[in-house]
């Protein structure tokens, strides 16, 4: 199957657009690292993003705030404790401040970076993982155990940690031939997927320690490929053909046979690198030295894996890092962050889906993988599964101001009242709810507000005509929510050639 658009499709994710952040809002002057391996070299979550950077005698990241921006020091501190250059980095998904590093100097350390991120360069590890012979490209943390770690090294050898105590609990070393190229867990974390520099891909139980299914030359050509795990048991591989041209196919793993599905893209020559949402089935591809990023969302219908757009700009990029789900601005309706690597810059890339409404868009937001982990690392070595535990991400929204202008903010401050001794509250120094209304400031108050009770009880009155205009205007905005959704749908149909 060629790679077009196809016939216009219904969905909510149809007019996902992408923008490249302000100027001022980048991080300039990051020496990027060089180092030829074919990684994203970044990794972002709620509080962080770690980039690893050019380093003389060793190997060095960087690990700055999430709100970090405009130019870097040279002189600012680094992660540096590795001996030769640092190829992966991977953000601990039940600790947002636990990074892994894989390095060319065999090992894997496992780092805690401080509240408000490094003041002074960092070079010891809380934990240092030793069993690879040659250099370690790959890091997956386990989706849903406490501290289990899997590596993957240039020797051909899969190993699993439990971090916590340093111990080694599983090695895979014949189920490679060759370099592994791509190591992905499937939702509950039983079974993963890998691909090889010998063209197959690789279902593997890896307590078990046996291949359960391969698929000899998944794709044909002799680039490199890369494979992740969907949240319904699928498989997206991403690959050349024999003709060199770039192709993502999807698999169903109950038949590696055939593939569901294949698209071939273009004749670029960069390994594309595969970013899943699993909440909205979502994946985008980001393709090492192009200046585009395509994002496609998988259905099932046929033809399954559906172009939605792409986003394009004059630079490069040398790699990406994805920002964790529990970053994104839901008040903005922010479905996914890219941070793009280039020579010297980062740049911030949001994906945004344009919604009218300024309610909280629950439809684009279902509960995602939280920082608890579901099982301790004891108990999934004993052979136990369990999905990731789900949060809500409507607790990061804020109700924005109403743009009627009728009421321009929210409480300032209610604070309830204190009894406790040597509290100033009580009778004689009543709470304080501010609100702004039209440029002016309310204060309701008890007995020592001049105006008496009188001025209470009217300012009481005006308090609640405010929230009861409030509630009729949220009531307005979602009937007005609803009357949009509809109208899309009539003129989505109208475009499919329906009505």
């Amino acid at each position: 199957m060629s790679f077009r658009r196809g016939v216009v499709r219904q969905s909510k994710f149809r007019h996902v657009f992408a923008q490249a952040c302000k100027a001022e809002h980048c991080l300039d002057d990051v020496r990027v690292s060089r180092v030829t391996w074919d990684g994203p070299l970044c990794a972002a979550n709620l509080k962080f993003i770690a980039v690893i950077i050019e380093s003389g005698g060793g190997g060095a990241f960087l690990v700055l705030p999430l709100t970090k921006t405009g130019r870097v020091d040279q002189n600012i501190p680094t992660v540096c404790g590795h001996a030769a250059p640092v190829l992966d980095v991977q953000w601990c998904p039940h600790d947002d401040h636990v990074i892994a590093s894989a390095s060319e100097d065999c090992t894997v350390k496992i780092w805690q970076i401080p509240d408000g991120g490094l003041i002074t360069p960092m070079s010891e590890a809380i934990v240092t993982l030793e069993g690879h012979s040659k250099r370690v490209g790959i890091l997956a943390w386990h989706p849903s155990a406490l501290n289990i770690l899997l590596t993957a090294g240039c020797d051909n050898v899969l190993c699993l940690w439990d971090v916590g105590t340093g111990d080694l609990v599983y090695q895979l070393s014949d189920a490679h031939p060759d370099l592994i190229y791509s190591v992905s867990w499937n939702r509950e974390g039983n079974v993963l997927c890998t691909t090889c520099k010998d063209k197959a891909l690789r279902v593997i139980d890896p307590r078990r320690g046996t291949v359960l299914k391969v698929r000899e030359k998944a794709h044909e050509g002799t680039r490199p490929m890369r494979a992740v795990f969907l949240a319904d048991g699928k498989i997206l591989t991403t690959g050349f053909s024999r003709m060199s041209e770039r192709q993502l196919a999807l698999w169903d793993t109950r038949d590696l046979s055939e593939p569901m599905v294949t698209q071939e893209m273009d004749t670029s020559n960069g390994v594309l690198l595969p970013f899943y949402d699993p909440d909205i089935n979502m994946v985008y591809l980001c393709g090492k030295g192009d200046c585009t990023i395509r994002y496609f969302e998988v259905t099932d219908e046929s033809p399954y894996v559906h172009f939605l757009s792409l986003y394009s700009s004059k630079e490069p990029q040398r790699g990406a890092g994805f920002l964790s789900k529990r970053g994104v601005d839901v008040n903005k309706c922010e479905i996914a962050r890219f941070y793009k690597l280039h020579e010297r810059k980062v740049e911030p890339i949001s994906m945004t889906v344009p919604r009218k409404s300024d309610l909280f868009q629950g439809d684009l937001y279902p509960d995602t993988a939280g920082l608890e982990p579901a099982l301790l690392a004891e108990n999934w070595i004993a052979g136990q599964d369990a999905l990731p535990l789900l949060v809500s991400l409507s607790g990061g929204y804020t109700v924005p101001p109403s743009k009627c202008g009728t009421l321009r903010g929210r409480p300032k401050q209610l604070s309830q009242t204190d009894t406790s001794p040597g509290s100033t509250a009580g009778p004689e120094n009543p709470v304080i709810i501010q609100m702004e209304r039209e440029g002016s400031s309310y204060e309701c108050g008890g007995r020592d507000i001049d105006g008496g009770e009188e001025r209470i009880k009217k300012e009481e009155d005006q308090l609640s005509d405010i929230l009861a205009e409030v509630q009729g205007l949220r009531t307005l905005v979602l009937a007005q929510g609803q009357r949009i959704d509809v109208l899309e749908r009539q003129i989505a149909r109208n475009e499919d050639g329906e009505a």
